[in-house]
């Protein structure tokens, strides 16, 4: 009770201070934001993630958009640490470094997460795609909340990430410059490194930049959050080349590794196991060739290709055992040691895209891509079985590793035709953007067992007795289609209303489709019959675009049926010496209908010179109406309110409260969550310039009445039972 007074004495005493987001969108440069501030210039963000470059103003999609500046002011251990300051936007965690979003009650699985505008396909019952991310190189992230399949295909039920890395420039004359950062955070006893180096010239830049960061346990209001640490290490290239007039390729290289990751909890694994990533990286080659101002219509002819592989080794220790009585009277002892889950995971694709300038009032952008993901796993236990004799003696001892595919190796191919016509209308006061998109999947699979062979004391047994066929070889194919309808209508002078409605899809991704999970604590399996997800989604919501005030709100809807979800069930499986058996298990079904609803608000307001605020909340609820119950991992009602002033000869502060409800309205199985509020403080300098190098300082203070809170989704998703405590962290940028 004393908790919920001061809980709620925060929140009154907080109702009139907003914490900054106009730098994290505002796309100023750093210096900027030390300048005498007496206006607001949202409306002049320009986003990528449409495919065409437009102004934030000028999109009918719901977008957030976070800067390099937001990830320099925050302690930012991850890309999704920051982005779930957003309204809409909702973090879940496996630890402190695995960690994904769920937008508007959706999660990754039902998003596309992209670099640099490519795929990373890595569904997973453990999140880490955002994880894969050096937060030091990032130039900006967009998310798009709600479906947009009409341009990027399978699996854009809940909206897109975009994460855009740092890149070179072109300039007049040739120039070498860089930076370092440095930072420390006292929660974990975490420390990151970043180098950056980037020249150029009037037709050619190169960027080069590499870091390295390493962190111990967690510590929370309530102890030390175990198996929580981590090391990473990122290297990366760009190359930009502009070989004639009006043409431009360019190429980039990045691998993203981490070591000895702490898994503290997940639904992936048994209660008692802990679990690590000795290794998890990601690589991408990509590269593109655009040709501009073909003619005065054809605006933009891009051709782009990458190549990206992701690689998962996991130990797991089970750390529990069978005891089993035999009718001799001997006792058999079951002890799994360790179990081994690896997997490689590779996507490639290449797109075609053109842009027509038909008239200054009308805009067609139209292409082809095409990409596909291959993967491969493997899965080795190591089981002690112990056989004693009635008298307790040992009999024997049997040291067993069992060999399995619990994926076969499979893939899943896409090809798709996108356009998007875009129109403005009476004057410019109505922009009207109609799309439409069709695509052939085919999902190809190997034949698969559930054991692949079995070596027992060094023998090996590749025809283990009761061998099961998991999964017959097969090929499948589908066509879906996906369409949009936006329009933004100028009611008055700054005031815009807003419309987005789209029919999206979602294929079974191949876990769905193969996936064979037996660790003990219960069995999982795919399912090859299963159909795609259909969504249809509507967003309504009105802007008001001020020079001192800028204000947000919007409602949505989100159905989808054939909704996919693990439903017990009875697995029909062959085995190899011809007989036919079941095995009870959970398996992915297309049983459920989900209808996802609710709103969001979002403003700014410049109240004084220098001083500037803001304040966000969001509302979802999730219902699966085919069995008229909540649906799973939905965030509770959660808003954010704070107060930045800006001293332009110095620095900023920025004082900002995060509070989120009680969530209740849960799906079977998931415990309720107590609300909490947080408060937080961010510092930043103005650069100081030394002759040609400068120095800026970052630091402030995570949580700083040390509050003891839960996250609803960790909570529900694993054994993550509190939050990280009070932290304090600095931040050293040199630029050179």
């Amino acid at each position: 009770m004393r908790n919920k007074r001061r809980c709620i004495a925060a929140f009154a005493a907080m109702m009139l201070l907003f914490t900054s987001k106009i730098d994290a969108q505002s796309q100023q440069s750093e210096n900027d934001m030390f300048i005498v501030l007496d206006t607001i210039e949202l409306e002049d963000v320009v986003v990528s993630s449409l495919k065409v470059d437009k102004k934030l103003a000028e999109t009918t999609a719901n977008i957030s958009v976070v800067n390099s500046l937001d990830f320099k002011r925050n302690s930012s251990f991850t890309t999704a640490d920051v982005l779930s300051k957003e309204p809409g936007i909702a973090m879940s965690s496996d630890g402190m470094w695995s960690k994904g979003l769920n937008v508007r009650g959706l999660g990754e699985d039902r998003m596309v997460t992209l670099i640099d505008g490519n795929r990373i396909e890595t569904a997973t019952d453990l999140t880490a795609s955002l994880s894969m991310i050096d937060v030091n190189d990032i130039e900006r992230v967009e998310v798009i909340k709600g479906a947009q399949s009409v341009l990027y295909g399978s699996g854009a039920m809940g909206g897109i990430v975009n994460v855009i890395t740092k890149d070179g420039y072109f300039a007049d004359k040739a120039y070498v410059h860089g930076s370092l950062l440095g930072g420390f955070n006292t929660v974990n006893s975490s420390h990151s490194e970043y180098l950056s180096v980037l020249t150029g010239a009037k037709r050619w830049y190169l960027k080069l930049n590499a870091s390295y960061g390493q962190a111990g346990d967690v510590m929370t209001p309530e102890g030390v959050l175990n198996n929580s640490s981590y090391k990473t290490n990122n290297v990366s290239a760009k190359l930009g080349i502009k070989p004639f007039k009006n043409h431009i390729f360019k190429f980039q290289f990045q691998r993203n590794w981490s070591n000895d990751v702490g898994i503290p909890g997940g639904a992936a694994f048994a209660p008692n196991a802990t679990a690590d990533y000795k290794d998890i990286g990601r690589i991408l080659f990509d590269g593109s060739y655009e040709i501009k101002n073909i003619t005065e219509k054809f605006t933009s002819l891009k051709l782009s290709a990458y190549s990206q592989e992701i690689v998962r080794n996991v130990e797991m220790q089970p750390n529990s055992r069978t005891v089993d009585t035999l009718p001799d009277g001997k006792v058999k002892i079951t002890t799994p040691r360790l179990v081994t889950p690896n997997g490689i995971h590779k996507t490639k694709g290449v797109q075609l895209q053109t842009v027509f300038d038909f008239t200054e009032n009308n805009t067609l952008v139209a292409g082809i891509d095409v990409w596909r993901r291959d993967v491969e796993t493997t899965r080795t236990k190591y089981v002690n079985v112990t056989m004693l004799k009635p008298n307790g003696d040992t009999a024997m001892v049997n040291n067993v590793e069992r060999h399995e595919t619990p994926i076969p190796n499979s893939s899943f191919t896409s090809a798709g035709i996108f356009l998007q016509d875009e129109m403005r209308l009476l004057n410019d006061r109505l922009i009207l953007n109609i799309g439409g998109r069709l695509d052939g999947i085919i999902v190809e699979n190997d034949l698969c067992y559930d054991v692949d062979y079995i070596i027992q004391n060094g023998n090996i047994n590749n025809n283990p007795p009761g061998q099961r066929i998991t999964y017959e070889a097969d090929k499948s194919t589908d066509i879906t289609w996906s369409a949009n309808i936006g329009a933004i209508y100028n009611m008055y002078k700054n005031t815009d209303l807003v419309l987005n409605v789209a029919r999206s899809y979602r294929a079974p991704s191949l876990e769905e489709r193969f996936k064979y999970i037996d660790l003990g604590a219960y069995v999982q399996l795919g399912n090859q019959d299963l159909k795609p997800e259909d969504g249809y989604f509507a967003d309504l919501g009105l802007r008001y675009w001020g020079n001192r005030m800028q204000v947000e709100g919007s409602a949505f809807i989100n159905r989808i049926s054939n909704m996919i979800v693990d439903a017990p069930g009875e697995f029909i499986y062959n085995t190899t010496d011809g007989t036919t058996d079941t095995l009870p298990a959970l398996i992915a079904s297309n049983v459920s209908k989900a209808l996802l609803y609710g709103f969001e608000i979002d403003g700014s307001w410049m109240f004084a010179k220098n001083f500037y605020a803001d304040f966000s909340v969001s509302y979802t609820i999730g219902r699966d109406t085919e069995n008229k119950t909540y649906l799973p991992l939905i965030p509770p009602l959660s808003g954010r309110i704070g107060l930045t002033y800006n001293y332009p000869k110095i620095g900023s502060a920025s004082l900002s409260l995060l509070a989120a409800s009680k969530q209740e309205k849960i799906a079977e199985g998931e415990i309720p969550t107590d609300g909490y509020c947080r408060l937080d403080l961010a510092l930043s300098t103005r650069i100081f310039n030394f002759g040609r190098c400068g120095l800026q300082i970052f630091g402030g203070i995570d949580n700083i009445t040390n509050t003891t809170y839960v996250n609803h989704l960790s909570t529900n998703r694993g054994d993550i039972r509190y939050e990280p405590g009070r932290n304090f962290y600095i931040k050293l940028n040199f630029t050179f």
